[in-house]
């Protein structure tokens, strides 16, 4: 069972707020090497972090910030973008500087740690939960365990095509991902097989039903509207319609062959922006393959872990 979790998942355990709590405590947790977890509270000019203890001074410095600061390939921002959050650390050293106690913490040893105890064993195929941490247009960045970073490049988020992952999801989310594969260190993430299949998510709908979705694109011969984030129906074209705008829609027909939703746009309306919550068909152990198709479709989409 993967006991490491994205940061800020552990801050409030009570067992690690125990041991944050004394100064007997942050001892222990030195001498059994135990990942502890609190808020980052300013970077300095020489990009140490300073953390918030009860009982004393927690010192990130700069190459203990985080896994490949100290050979170039992580650049500092990583570092400076942790202020006000939560970081995880191992204490390393305890001084006393007068009547204070100053603690030497290392977020790189405790990402180490969950490096080659858990994510370096990672398999294509296996599902796993991560944190949104930030979105950028080419895809949605994730904590996949004590701040290690990974990538859904924005194609592999869903099935229905988005203009930007915050159509999708926000920062601070917890969803569940799927390793594609490897690049040398670093995990490839994938989401829409989790999302269900065709057949999956289209029946859940039903002829003559009206139901809300959301306008993902509009084309010389109709308009995409999205129902969920794996399943997409068509609309003809019609006057005053914008992409992003919410609609209700009469289901006309359901062509499973053709993959084809056929839909009538009721009416459409300005919705807000923030993302739906997220319908998981699976979210957890391994697949070794993902057929999105249905079985006589000509179209086919599929993913093949290996």
């Amino acid at each position: 069972m993967n006991s490491f979790y994205p940061e800020g998942e552990i801050i409030s355990n009570s067992d690690i707020s125990e041991l944050l709590a004394s100064e007997d405590g942050l001892a222990e947790a030195c001498s059994r090497n135990i990942t502890l977890e609190a808020k980052a509270l300013l970077c300095t000019s020489s990009h140490d972090l300073i953390v918030e203890l009860p009982c004393g001074r927690g010192i990130i410095k700069r190459e203990e910030g985080a896994l490949g600061i100290r050979e170039g390939t992580t650049r500092d921002i990583a570092l400076l973008s942790k202020v006000g959050k939560p970081v995880c650390f191992k204490v390393i050293g305890i001084e006393k500087e007068g009547s204070e106690t100053v603690y030497q913490l290392s977020r790189r040893a405790a990402q180490q740690e969950c490096y080659d105890s858990y994510i370096s064993r990672l398999g294509s195929g296996d599902i796993i939960p991560a944190k949104v941490t930030h979105l950028e247009r080419f895809g949605c960045f994730v904590d996949i365990g004590c701040g290690i970073p990974s990538l859904i490049p924005i194609d592999a988020i869903s099935v229905s095509r988005i203009s930007h992952p915050n159509d999708r999801f926000y920062n601070g989310q917890r969803i569940f991902t799927v390793v594609k594969g490897r690049d040398n260190d670093r995990i490839l993430l994938s989401h829409k097989e989790l999302l269900g299949t065709w057949y999956e998510n289209a029946s859940r709908l039903e002829v003559g039903q009206t139901v809300g979705g959301i306008v993902r694109s509009i084309e010389e011969y109709g308009i995409f509207i999205e129902l969920a984030p794996n399943l997409a129906g068509l609309a003809e074209k019609r006057e005053n319609v914008r992409v992003n705008q919410g609609a209700s829609v009469f289901i006309k027909a359901i062509i499973p062959d053709k993959m084809k939703v056929k839909l009538i746009i009721v009416d459409v309306y300005d919705c807000a922006s923030f993302p739906s919550k997220i319908n998981y068909y699976i979210n957890s152990g391994h697949i070794s393959s993902w057929v999105y198709s249905t079985p006589n479709s000509p179209k086919v989409i599929s993913t093949y872990f290996e």
